[in-house]
């Protein structure tokens, strides 16, 4: 397949589809606020997903579990107002969409106009198909998401690979089939075998997107503060770490504290 990347002035769902048509990998990283997404966006990345995720990278959660719709809201009209290009994708949190459709709805009706979103994205796949469907007829965007799914985490018991065994194989494939029928125009594949994920990519003509689920797939998605190194407790084999932030500003702000300490700063050059 070609690896020619087409300019885009701003990505859109079709542009996903064209670029997996083209064989073209797409690039997707977390934001929360504006200045971060500013960054991430300049630096020409192709989808920034505004994650439930923020609840262990922005608030300290030990799950997503906890965040709200509120503040899930506050996050994405922050990165929303920074994007000048990227596809902004805003997770539904735990609760807003899993049982009442009507919910789900209402809450991705909320996503979409108070922060100015381009699509959401669940967590499932049959046990929620009344709710994306529900969604989809409204004209909002759905990516799905299937394999590890977090918001189900304390049901799994663990953050283990999924889908290892033939039965939750199969389903995970059927699941992946079924969310291309309703009308999702992407799906993020979390923490599953390679070749499973590769079968998946395959199979389905919308883009699938990857996090630690190999290369054979049509993107990758990590979260932004796992790959800049803010965050150090997190090493999971598919993370790679292209800084290490934490301790550059933890070495800057020593190096602040000392020249205050020592009135080497202001010097005169920084006074009026």
């Amino acid at each position: 397949m070609s690896s020619t990347s087409k300019s885009y002035k701003r990505i859109t769902t079709n542009s996903l589809f064209e670029m997996k048509q083209a064989g073209e990998k797409i690039s997707m990283l977390t934001a929360y606020d504006y200045s971060m997404a500013k960054a991430v966006d300049a630096a020409a990345v192709d989808v920034i997903l505004v994650g439930d995720s923020a609840s262990n990278v922005m608030s300290g959660h030990e799950t997503t579990l906890p965040i709200t719709i509120d503040q899930m809201i506050y996050h994405a009209d922050a990165v929303v107002r920074a994007v000048k290009r990227a596809l902004v994708v805003v997770d539904l949190p735990f609760g807003t969409y899993q049982s009442d459709p009507k919910e789900a709805l209402r809450s991705s009706i909320r996503i979409m106009k108070e922060a100015g979103a381009h699509a959401i994205k669940v967590e499932g796949g049959a046990e929620i198909k009344d709710s994306i469907t529900r969604i989809l007829n409204a004209g909002i965007p759905v990516m799905g998401h299937l394999g590890l799914t977090p918001q189900s985490i304390y049901k799994f018991g663990t953050y283990t690979v999924r889908a290892r065994e033939e039965a939750e194989a199969a389903k995970l494939l059927e699941d992946a089939q079924l969310l291309e029928k309703l009308g999702c125009f992407a799906l993020v594949l979390e923490k599953i075998p390679a070749e499973l994920a590769a079968k998946v990519a395959k199979t389905v003509q919308i883009p699938v997107i990857g996090i630690g689920a190999g290369g054979d797939v049509d993107g990758q998605v990590l979260v932004l503060h796992d790959m800049l190194g803010l965050t150090t407790e997190f090493s999971p084999r598919f993370l790679r770490r292209y800084m290490n932030l934490y301790d550059q500003m933890t070495t800057a702000v020593q190096q602040y504290i000392q020249d205050v300490k020592t009135n080497e700063f202001p010097n005169k050059n920084e006074q009026y």
